[in-house]
């Protein structure tokens, strides 16, 4: 083919790619291709079922989602999926995942999760599995909520917990942290303001954030790697699974959901802003948590290049258990990239696999 030709061809290809991701997204996105079913539904959360076609171990392994995020993000492409993935390593997984939360869920918070539904969901799917045992996963918010419920009913069903990319230390968070412990020190200073925002007076209404607003939140969070993602679309613009996965992550971004009042409260005003968990401890209303109660085996995860949850943040919390048995990593990739990445997929899901076979009972068909 002649240069002048093949170089219009692919500028054509470029436009017809750009154009499409511009005005037709929807018809790009990859996620959530992988079949499930869904056990049961309880309150504003539904607990999905991806049943191993191989199944080899006996506990199965439990995602727990944060909130505002979409489900996408673990099974984000039919190639590069992290529940299929383990599905195919020979384990069951579940997914709890939170239902469209809004306005009028303003007030529920940690305890509505850690207390509530998340033991609910563990119970059920204990039953569903014929196995009193689980395997845990958490990353962000839900790695703090999976540390939380296993503090406060440890040793019920967790035999291995996986937190990732979560806030334990969060004045070392980097540049984030940093701003929170110098916000404390100003709130600190008078005690009329410390009591209105430390002691929940401020109305859930004001604190409740959209789910809009979470999506921009998350961005200016971390505006590098966004920015790098818009870059490598425009100079890979020819590229069909380029477009594909941009468009498909694009729609995870920007469809995120609320956050509500009383999480708000607990996450942002409690556990970023005063930083208890640094201590080992947390008040949940009339419940003192205690991370020291965790004794199960433990692996803590963090991004090499997370901006927003760094490792100095969360590699505390290995010290502050009583396990016996913690691993610490670093997973190649950001605060999202650590779970969705090519590298986090080719480097830190081989490595997770490995720790959970060595800690999950093989079936007796298996042995």
């Amino acid at each position: 083919m002649h240069p002048l030709k093949k170089r219009l061809l692919n500028q054509q290809k470029k436009l017809k790619h750009l154009s499409t991701r511009v005005f037709n997204a929807k018809s790009l996105v990859l996620s959530q291709s992988n079949p499930y079913e869904v056990i049961e539904e309880y309150k504003y959360c539904r607990i999905r079922h991806y049943a191993s076609p191989n199944k080899k171990y006996a506990e199965p392994l439990v995602f727990v989602a944060p909130l505002a995020i979409n489900m996408a993000i673990y099974d984000l492409y039919p190639y590069r999926s992290l529940v299929k993935h383990f599905q195919h390593s020979g384990f069951d997984v579940y997914l709890l995942e939170w239902t469209k939360l809004n306005y009028q869920d303003r007030f529920l918070n940690f305890l509505s999760f850690i207390n509530d539904a998340i033991p609910h969901c563990i119970d059920t799917i204990s039953r569903h599995a014929n196995s009193k045992y689980i395997s845990l996963h958490g990353w962000s918010m839900a790695g703090v909520f999976v540390t939380l419920y296993t503090a406060l009913h440890q040793p019920e069903h967790v035999k291995n917990l996986i937190v990732v990319g979560s806030p334990i230390d969060s004045y070392a968070s980097g540049r984030v942290g940093k701003l929170f412990q110098n916000v404390n020190k100003l709130v600190s200073r008078s005690k009329s303001v410390r009591d209105t925002i430390y002691t929940g007076q401020i109305p859930k209404r004001m604190i409740h954030t959209p789910g809009l607003l979470n999506a921009l939140g998350f961005k200016i969070l971390d505006p590098k790697g966004w920015i790098d993602s818009q870059r490598q679309l425009l100079s890979n613009l020819s590229d069909t699974r380029t477009v594909y996965e941009h468009a498909t992550m694009g729609d995870f971004l920007n469809n995120m959901i609320d956050y509500p009042g009383g999480i708000n409260q607990d996450m942002v005003l409690n556990l970023w802003l005063q930083n208890p968990l640094k201590q080992g401890v947390i008040q949940l209303k009339d419940k003192v948590i205690k991370l020291k109660n965790i004794n199960c085996s433990l692996l803590i995860g963090a991004g090499s290049s997370d901006q927003i949850v760094t490792a100095e943040a969360i590699q505390p919390l290995g010290e502050l258990t009583s396990s016996q048995d913690v691993t610490f990593t670093l997973i190649p990739g950001g605060h999202l990239g650590l779970m969705s990445s090519q590298k986090s997929a080719a480097e830190f899901w081989p490595k997770l696999t490995a720790w959970l076979v060595q800690r999950s009972t093989l079936l007796e068909t298996h042995n």
